[in-house]
């Protein structure tokens, strides 16, 4: 079995030799090792992944290192091969979704897709016709709060890891973004920063822009604003109608999401305050 470890510290010498001491140590075989040193944050991040020759389980790894980690003030996480699972949430668009239901699939997620959840039904069949359940739950001014309620029970329920926005266009409340903070990420259909409201690429056009663009964030309770994992641009020019322009930029918005919940699941990417690593 692959193991992998995350971690980040405060930047000193000797981080990456202990590291290395310990796996030797516990008979382990790097097979892939990433690490950035942040001069400008004093911070260092590393991702390493390991077999190993003996039997082993994230449990027992993460009380063996904990003295390492101590050492080093290191916040770290074990975890084995087994794939993350997942909440897709949407609306009426099916674009990523139906992106994600075919890496799925392929195999190529990195992620079990647990449930997909919406507020209209619109997107059911397609849910359906991959064998992944499908669950309706409405959302008014009036029942937020219990719809709210109701996708963190289901989120429990399905033992979900990461929710994913996949053009879900409501505006989680602030106290839902706290609880899934970190294991939350939306797709937002902009280059960020651009244009924000209905239609915004007919006001790409009205503009003449000149990138059409997508970036996948974490959720956080400052709109669209949260850490961004990834981000997919593509050159138009005056030739691209509205009609285009909306063709161009959903194929952004899929695949920056796609990339973001693999590495997500992968455990590449680690928060660096209102930024992020990604270890590709």
């Amino acid at each position: 079995m692959t193991f992998t470890l995350t971690l980040k510290c405060p930047e000193r010498s000797g981080i990456v030799h202990a590291v290395t001491t310990f796996l030797v140590g516990q008979g382990c075989d790097i097979v892939e090792h990433q690490q950035f040193d942040d001069d400008v944050r004093g911070s260092l991040f590393l991702r390493t992944s390991f077999t190993c020759a003996r039997a082993a389980t994230v449990d027992d790894l993460t009380r063996a290192f904990a003295p390492v980690a101590g050492d080093f003030a290191m916040e770290f996480e074990f975890s084995d091969g087994t794939p993350p699972r997942i909440l897709v949430m949407v609306s009426k668009f099916g674009h990523c979704l139906n992106d994600l239901l075919f890496r799925w699939r392929a195999g190529s997620l990195g992620a079990e897709i647990a449930l997909v959840v919406s507020n209209h039904e619109d997107l059911r069949p397609m849910a359906e016709a991959a064998g992944v359940p499908f669950a309706h739950v409405p959302v008014t001014p009036e029942t937020k709060p219990d719809a709210e309620q109701r996708l963190l029970d289901l989120v429990g329920e399905h033992e979900a890891d990461l929710v994913v926005l996949a053009r879900y266009m409501q505006v989680l409340s602030n106290e839902l973004c706290q609880k899934l903070e970190g294991r939350a990420i939306n797709i937002h259909h902009s280059f960020l920063p651009g244009f924000k409201g209905a239609k915004p690429y007919h006001q790409a056009y009205d503009r003449g822009v000149k990138y059409v663009g997508a970036t996948a964030h974490y959720v956080t309770p400052d709109l669209d604003e949260g850490p961004i994992i990834e981000q997919e641009v593509q050159r138009v020019d005056h030739t691209y109608s509205p009609r285009e322009l909306v063709t161009v930029g959903r194929d952004a918005e899929a695949l920056a999401l796609s990339r973001a919940v693999r590495w997500h699941c992968e455990h590449r990417v680690l928060l660096n305050g209102n930024s992020t690593v990604v270890f590709r």
